[in-house]
């Protein structure tokens, strides 16, 4: 399966005839089957998203398909945690890792503030990504945040014209804790010192679920998981 590359300035994109009968066969699926049935369905017009707070997603997805690709957002402010981590991640799974990263004039949180940068740096190079793909992977989980509550394992985002999956919706914090002993998964050391969630380094604070976040301003997305979706 294949797609044209997104008009950004498009209408609202309709979601697949066979969305809603495969939503429902795969809602409470377990995350194996889920990814199975993403990678015989897309093949290589399949991307997983991981951040590299861990490599439990990527520890999923290549159990699905070794080949499959990963991509990873490089903002240019990461902390060198994060960083390391990717190489880690990469080298012990030998992944096909896509690493995207900005326009060398995109703005910063300093200059512009923080919605224009996590635009520019996140949400603008993703899109740009998966102009070319038909569906993409991510580790969004319910227990992460309020904004997340509603979060299903099979989603249409409408506003880039692509299925989302969400393999792991379900997942408890004890679930992956469970995951990464058994499997012995790579960990940003960055959650040993009190960070749950990982983000830039100039925004992000040790904290529990996603207040460490832009810490302070209320905020819990940069933006990425903030889709049009289908009225």
């Amino acid at each position: 399966m294949s797609v044209a590359p997104v008009d950004f300035g498009a209408p609202i994109a309709p979601r697949p005839a066979w969305f809603p009968a495969a939503a429902r066969l795969l809602a409470d699926a377990p995350a194996p089957e889920v990814l199975a049935w993403a990678v015989a369905t897309f093949g290589s017009d399949l991307s997983v998203a991981c951040s590299m707070q861990d490599a439990v997603l990527v520890d999923l997805a290549v159990r699905a398909d070794p080949g499959i690709e990963v991509v990873f957002l490089d903002t240019g402010f990461h902390f060198a945690e994060t960083l390391e981590t990717a190489r880690r991640v990469q080298a012990r799974y030998d992944l096909n890792l896509v690493t995207v990263r900005p326009h060398d004039d995109a703005p910063t949180h300093q200059v512009d503030g923080t919605p224009a940068c996590c635009e520019a740096r996140k949400v603008g190079p993703l899109d740009r990504h998966l102009a070319e793909r038909a569906a993409w992977v991510t580790g969004l989980r319910r227990a992460e945040s309020p904004t997340r509550a509603g979060a299903a394992t099979l989603e249409w985002d409408a506003g880039r014209g692509l299925v989302k999956i969400n393999p792991i919706v379900a997942w408890s914090d004890d679930d992956v804790a469970r995951y990464m002993v058994e499997h012995d998964i790579i960990v940003n050391p960055l959650r040993d010192n009190g960070f749950d969630s990982i983000g830039c380094a100039p925004c992000t604070t040790p904290g529990a679920g996603r207040s460490g976040r832009w810490a302070g301003s209320g905020r819990l997305e940069c933006g990425l998981h903030l889709v049009a979706k289908e009225a």
